[in-house]
């Protein structure tokens, strides 16, 4: 690689691993404040909310990777054309492709190691933190819907065991008191084939069986109810159980599916005509986010070149605005995908496209100065 080359990834490097420690630990924060607190708060063990929070590492730097590579290359091409250096080295015979390459190069670089973040790391760790929550919840079942009932009357937490089993909870109360239980036996496709309700439950610390009481059984065919029976008192084991402490499903999101398994899931929805925009943009997403780092990367260096021939300074406040405005667009473009306002393809790769236009004209414009 040329001298001038390398002159260019030496002051992009330091800044990139800076602002990558700052992002993950932005995000660390965040989720922090979200539920490792209201965690601890309810008695869960430190070790388990510990691995928790390890386990949600390689998402954070997956994620990271792109904006972190523009925020770094924008701080490092403004501080080569603040000192003048661009300007020597295009003075001196130097084309414009020469300060393309390299950061295109590095770009090309982070959207692979990105990818393979994702499907190699990622996915496992989504698996293996789901099993956490399992731990946390059988350990303390106090921190099951952190002790509260949800708003609305709804269940604050949603178990899920290995035979397709929604288990809801209305509020945990201390001790392990559980109250409000509804146990839903889903069948794919299909109305549920089995409703369990239960006014009172107990989860024993560290047991997989759930205690019921005043309870009622209710059994179903073709949608109509075929056996009704209530209990005082019941036991009803869980295998495999999945939690979710914001109430949701206990099941993967479709972007933590590893690709395989998510291009035979979107296949099997095209063959059966079933619309499903959360997984098709899962599906363009795994691809476009990547990818983010190699248009990110053209839009910068184009916006460099302009700055430098409009004679303006871009530093910090700009690279922070910059990232600050590619994460709002691409959090608006994928809520948008993800609940069908647009089409899966357009909603994944709009926030690249953004960027390659928004650079392509400012490089014509540069070239017009």
């Amino acid at each position: 690689m040329p001298r001038f080359e390398r002159y260019v990834l030496a002051e992009i490097l330091p800044p990139l691993a800076g602002a990558l420690a700052v992002v993950i630990v932005l995000l660390l924060l965040a989720l922090l404040e979200g539920a490792v607190a209201p965690l601890l708060a309810k008695g869960a063990d430190p070790l388990l909310v510990a691995r928790l929070v390890a386990l949600n590492i390689p998402e954070a730097l997956a994620g990271a990777l792109p904006i972190a590579l523009m925020f770094a290359a924008l701080l490092g091409l403004s501080r080569l054309a603040a000192d003048s250096e661009i300007k020597a080295a295009l003075a001196s015979g130097v084309p414009t492709s020469r300060l393309f390459r390299p950061v295109l190069l590095l770009a090309a670089l982070v959207a692979l190691l990105a990818f393979g973040l994702n499907e190699l790391l990622v996915t496992r760790a989504k698996v293996q933190a789901q099993n956490v929550q399992r731990e946390i919840v059988l350990d303390n079942p106090r921190v099951i819907g952190l002790g509260e009932a949800a708003a609305g009357g709804r269940g604050g937490l949603v178990l899920r065991d290995a035979l397709n089993r929604a288990i809801s909870v209305g509020e945990a109360l201390p001790g392990g008191e559980l109250r409000d239980l509804r146990i839903v036996t889903m069948q794919t496709g299909q109305a549920p084939r089995e409703v369990i309700t239960a006014r009172r439950g107990r989860l024993e610390p560290g047991s997989n069986v759930l205690e019921l009481g005043d309870g009622r059984r209710v059994t179903f065919q073709d949608a109509r109810p075929v056996t009704v029976l209530t209990f005082q008192h019941g036991t009803l084991p869980v295998q495999d159980v999945q939690a979710s402490f914001d109430g949701g499903q206990g099941t993967l999101k479709p972007i933590y599916l590893p690709l395989p398994e998510l291009l035979a899931r979107t296949q099997a929805y095209r063959q059966q005509h079933i619309r499903a925009p959360g997984d098709f943009t899962a599906l363009h997403r795994k691809f476009a986010e990547p990818l983010a780092a190699l248009a990110l990367a053209f839009f910068v260096v184009s916006l460099a070149v302009f700055a430098f021939r409009s004679g303006q300074n871009l530093g910090l406040v700009w690279a922070l605005l910059l990232s600050f405005a590619y994460y709002a667009t691409w959090s608006v473009f994928k809520v948008m995908g993800e609940n069908g306002a647009l089409p899966a393809v357009l909603a994944a790769y709009a926030p690249d496209l953004v960027a390659l236009l928004v650079g392509a004209v400012l490089l014509w414009r540069a070239g017009r100065r």
